[in-house]
């Protein structure tokens, strides 16, 4: 078990995000290549931006604005945060840009399993078939 101070930390990176060339900074919190939730704190310098993969490429995404205003673009829409604020990120790419210098809480939950596709390898449609029952609800198909 672990504990953390969110807005520690957000301060945190905001004061290392005011000098980065690039107007970020970011810290994971939760979560590595073996875990399947990940939890990122992300600070933005105003005017600076972050961009984002699409949610089929990762799994279920959500942005918990910490501190500051920020624009979620993304299919074409914007949505506006601003402190303690609940965005859920389209399945699309998605860029997020500061209005103000704003820290936001990401959290990525990562498929355990990938996905199967129609022109898929045959074998691996065999395979994934045969997966028990528990394994199986983690499935999902295109």
């Amino acid at each position: 078990m672990s504990k953390l101070n969110l807005q520690a930390k957000a301060r945190e990176l905001a004061r290392v995000a005011q000098s980065a060339s690039s107007g970020r900074a970011a810290h994971t919190i939760v979560g590595g290549h073996e875990r399947r939730l990940r939890q990122t704190v992300v600070a933005l310098r105003a005017g600076s931006t972050f961009g984002g993969r699409s949610q089929s490429e990762f799994g279920e995404s959500t942005l918990l604005v910490i501190s500051g205003q920020l624009w979620l673009a993304g299919t074409g829409t914007e949505w506006y945060g601003r402190e303690w604020s609940h965005l859920v990120i389209p399945d699309a790419p998605y860029e997020v840009r500061a209005k103000t210098d704003a820290t936001f809480l990401l959290s990525v939950a990562m498929s355990r399993t990938p996905l199967i596709t129609p022109d898929a390898n045959p074998d691996l449609i065999d395979e994934a078939a045969a997966q028990p029952a528990d394994l199986k609800e983690d499935a999902t198909t295109v």
